[in-house]
């Protein structure tokens, strides 16, 4: 069996998909990707494109959303190099031909160069930063995990309480029939005109009503 003569061997789809990928980390446009590796490969930039999408994509989703954040880190981080720039040299004089430089530039790429002091004193307010961002990380880890025992607690007391209710509801009811007990022994005593101690009918009339829960 032949083997066709634009066929994709699997170490030009690895050139292929590591090119999209570090152009897509650069910030630079897939189709520029497509015609540096139709240079390299001999192949139109369309046939390119056509084989990332129909066949070498799809094979690295995870990669190219990695690439993407990739990117918008590295945008982030150049754009507060910028803004570092700027604020230490507020007024800065642009050199000749700075303009016709700055046509067609990468948007990722600082506004001037900078001086190696320029990219310590960057680098370290950006280490700065960084502790900052992880001490804030930390506080919010433990407010969270205060959050939780809060939480834990507030749901024990609720069904402390809970419990207390419904015991307080038993002994209300056991006091109620304590009373008609109660109530019921001054009767029998008043229509019998027994002289019997009045703790005498109250264990009879508590007799009568174990017996009557005996047979119910």
């Amino acid at each position: 069996m032949k083997t066709r003569q634009d066929a994709w061997s699997h170490e030009e789809d690895v050139l292929l998909a590591e090119t999209v990928l570090q152009y897509i980390r650069e910030g630079k446009t897939q189709l520029a990707a497509f015609a540096d590796v139709g240079k390299k490969l001999h192949r139109t930039a369309a046939a390119c494109g056509f084989r990332w999408n129909a066949e070498v994509r799809k094979r690295h989703l995870e990669a190219i959303e990695q690439a993407k954040k990739q990117r918008k880190e590295r945008k982030r981080a150049l754009e507060m190099m910028k803004k570092w720039q700027k604020e230490q040299d507020p007024f800065p004089f642009p050199s000749a031909g700075s303009s016709q430089e700055a046509e067609g530039s990468s948007p990722f790429l600082p506004a001037a160069p900078l001086t190696l002091d320029q990219c310590i004193s960057f680098l370290q307010a950006l280490r700065h930063d960084a502790k900052q961002l992880e001490t804030a990380e930390q506080e919010n880890e433990r407010l969270k995990r205060e959050h939780a025992e809060w939480r834990a607690r507030n749901e024990q007391l609720a069904q402390k309480i809970e419990r207390l209710e419904a015991r307080q509801t038993t002994v209300q009811e056991d006091y109620e029939a304590l009373v008609k007990i109660m109530a019921r022994a001054r009767q029998l005593a008043a229509e019998e005109g027994d002289r019997l101690p009045f703790a005498q009918w109250l264990l009879a009339e508590a007799r009568e009503q174990n017996e009557r829960a005996a047979h119910s």
